[in-house]
């Protein structure tokens, strides 16, 4: 059976999962932040989300910004699902390390079928986070809300559980994976220096020191 999201083109899910993510930072999204994330020019994206308003799949105001609406957001989420399911089934069951899955992913999100994408669900145990600690979406559509705050938000002295790891940084990813900065591990802020732009925390007992760009990419709670 032919699915809704076969209707369109990669390039179409492309703009919906980044528009969607987005919008969790600030909708509506402009036209700037989209050519900054997907690393194209303002007047292509502009081009495109005239083309995706045509399909009703966004609401696009010139000088304004876009957002999606229902129908846009139900294939953003659908590609969200195939790409995070993908990271983790190459993560825990391929040996693949966290910080090369979202480059594989990228290529098999948009032909995942749906019978292949139950077979991962039921294989992984029906799993809700991926190996970043994103949510997964559910086969529904719908997607927890995290409950939440950055690393550089907790004060000296406080101890806290990571949730989340940002992907803006494949090498930040991989040294933040080797020191065991990974979703589930506990942590402890020892010092945040305002004059170094640092902070360090301990992790099991180990303490490592990194800069305040580094510690914006991870979540705790």
């Amino acid at each position: 059976m032919l699915r809704e999201d076969d209707l369109f083109s990669n390039r179409t899910e492309d703009y919906l999962k980044n528009i969607f993510k987005l919008e969790q930072i600030l909708s509506p999204v402009k036209t700037s932040s989209i050519a900054s994330k997907m690393g194209l020019s303002s007047a292509s994206v502009t081009g495109m989300l005239k083309k995706l308003q045509k399909m009703k799949l966004v609401i696009y105001k010139p000088y304004q910004g876009v957002s999606l609406t229902k129908k846009g957001e139900k294939v953003a989420l659908e590609i969200i699902r195939h790409h995070r399911l993908i990271e983790l089934f190459l993560n825990q069951k391929m040996g693949i390390d966290w910080d090369k899955v979202d480059i594989e992913a990228e290529k098999l999100e948009h032909v995942l079928s749906e019978e292949l994408e139950e077979v991962l669900d039921k294989s992984l145990g029906f799993p809700t986070l991926d190996p970043h600690g994103d949510p997964i979406p559910s086969k529904e559509g719908n997607i927890k809300k995290m409950n939440e705050k950055k690393l550089l938000e907790v004060e000296e002295g406080i101890q806290v559980s990571i949730t989340r790891v940002g992907q803006e940084n494949n090498e930040v990813l991989k040294y933040l994976g080797e020191i065991g900065l990974i979703p589930g591990v506990s942590v402890e802020i020892l010092k945040k220096s305002v004059k170094t732009d640092t902070i360090t925390i301990s992790i099991n007992e180990v303490s490592h020191t990194f800069s305040n760009s580094v510690a914006s990419l991870v979540f705790v709670c």
